[in-house]
């Protein structure tokens, strides 16, 4: 049923996109295309997959420019709710509790436990606080480094990029967002196991 509604139908376009442009990517990365690697040129025709104009090395820079947009729609799509949460945890984090008193340096917590039914706050088992600060500054990080590969995907040329910033940021930017998605996914799992 959800995927009847229009949230559900452009969540499964948009990762039904990310699957078939990063499979196609592999796929060219992996070289499974011998017919691509021809280089476009008519005397003398000669074979080379890692030539810069070979329509596998176009092909791929395709690929990565559209993908590099997919992550962008969720990277900056989701800034305004990622700098909510944000803010809410600097609240809590530069609160003195003596000045202000328990209950007033608790409040931003119990808004992010109103967002995020994974985070527990009264109920038993708590949730490690370490575990929101992770959450929070890994969905802002993911941003961070979404827009420095931005930088180098939209700042420069396929010539003259370098591979190293692009490999770099690609998996910086997928690693803290798995990592903030592995803390919310184990402790949804633990919330629901306890309700």
């Amino acid at each position: 049923r959800w995927l009847l509604t229009p949230k559900g139908i452009l969540w499964t376009l948009y990762g039904l996109n990310v699957v078939a442009w990063g499979g196609m990517l592999f796929l060219l990365l992996c070289n499974a295309s011998k017919a691509m690697c021809w280089a476009p040129v008519d005397r003398p025709r000669y074979r080379n997959c890692n030539d810069i104009n070979s329509p596998r090395r176009v092909w791929i820079e395709i690929d990565s420019q559209i993908l590099n947009a997919l992550f962008c729609v969720t990277g900056f799509g989701f800034l305004p709710w990622r700098l909510r949460d944000l803010y809410f945890l600097l609240r809590y984090r530069l609160c003195n509790e003596r000045r202000a008193g328990k209950e007033k340096k608790l409040k931003p917590l119990r808004v992010l436990t109103g967002y995020y039914d994974w985070f527990r706050l009264d109920k038993q088992p708590t949730t490690a606080m370490w575990k929101m600060d992770v959450f929070v500054w890994a969905q802002i990080a993911n941003t961070a480094l979404q827009a420095c590969l931005c930088g180098f995907m939209w700042g420069m040329s396929r010539y003259n990029r370098p591979a190293w910033a692009t490999g770099l940021f690609i998996a910086l930017a997928c690693g803290v967002a798995a990592a903030g998605g592995l803390i919310a996914f184990l402790e949804g799992r633990k919330a629901v196991k306890v309700e």
